[in-house]
């Protein structure tokens, strides 16, 4: 059974990607997920400069493996993600995604030229984050207009690194949203973001227990969202996808690429230990075999053939 796959050139181990998030912070620990399993690993979001993000606490345990976290995308900046991805590729030879943010379009096109400099593998464009707002107001990822603009700006100054864009669950017409970003220059689609913002309140003391108040929903929760829009983006796209959101295991990471993805992100179930990717793998290498599949890619967007 064959798990090494394509992605826009890019060879991989697996199809199974560590997501921009709560980890892979560092290039040891991106480096980590690798180790154990991942086909490829995605940055936290870099930005041009300093970003610090929210106060503590920024992370709620919902249990049953969902996360709130209102963590801010924190970042030390250009001069960091220089020493993390040289720190990477001293530990890995596997493909290296780097997550972008930023606060406007301006900002976006000169984080775009700077991390391409770094020469990461692939670049995804982080315009979707839900617990930012209160900081640089709706994501562009909610607007088909803001969204064409800042991928035209940031394609512009990829040079022959490819093009993911994120998208955010959090709208009604997120496949005319994809097919906005692939018609600006996008070469592929990540979807999707986490879900929100939500809130938690401790009724004992009546108040939100994030100090943001509100974070972004992440986890199994939010899988059946998340495959309703890789489903609609994959009938609306020609451009392929990452699908990230509520995975945790094998079966999972087949629905999510039988609607379309070609590659699966992995987030939230990362947080309890880094051995989850080579459990994920196992599962659908296993599933796999039993069905006679003999080419991971014969499942991407299978679930629109039946």
């Amino acid at each position: 059974m064959k798990l090494t796959t394509k992605f826009l050139g890019i060879s991989l181990a697996n199809p199974l990607v560590l997501a921009s998030g709560i980890l892979g912070t560092t290039g040891a620990s991106l480096a980590a997920a690798v180790k154990a399993g991942a086909g490829a690993a995605t940055s936290k979001s870099v930005w041009l400069r300093r970003h610090d993000g929210h106060s503590n606490p920024t992370v709620l345990n919902l249990g049953g493996g969902n996360l709130l976290n209102a963590v801010g995308l924190p970042h030390g900046g250009i001069e960091e993600a220089r020493v993390e991805f040289e720190n990477f590729r001293k530990l890995s030879s596997a493909p290296l995604f780097a997550s972008i943010a930023a606060s406007n379009f301006e900002e976006f096109g000169e984080t775009a030229a700077a991390v391409a400099e770094l020469k990461p593998d692939l670049m995804e464009l982080n315009i979707s984050c839900p617990n930012v707002e209160s900081e640089f107001g709706r994501p562009f990822a909610c607007s088909i207009r803001d969204t064409k603009k800042v991928v035209k700006i940031v394609k512009k100054k990829c040079g022959a690194i490819p093009l993911a864009v994120k998208l955010s669950p959090n709208v009604e017409n997120i496949a005319e949203i994809a097919r906005a970003a692939e018609t600006a220059g996008a070469d592929a689609i990540t979807a999707v973001n986490t879900v929100g913002p939500g809130m938690v309140i401790d009724i004992e003391t009546a108040e939100p227990i994030l100090l943001n108040r509100v974070g972004g929903l992440s986890g199994p929760a939010i899988r059946p969202l998340a495959v309703r829009a890789v489903w609609e983006i994959f009938e609306a796209v020609k451009i392929p996808i990452i699908g990230t959101g509520g995975v945790a295991n094998g079966r999972d990471a087949i629905e999510m690429m039988e609607a379309g993805a070609s590659l699966v992100g992995i987030g939230s179930a990362a947080k309890d230990g880094l051995e989850i990717f080579g459990k994920i793998k196992k599962e659908i290498e296993k599933w796999c075999e039993s069905r006679g599949i003999e080419n991971i890619s014969e499942l991407t967007g299978k679930a629109h053939r039946s």
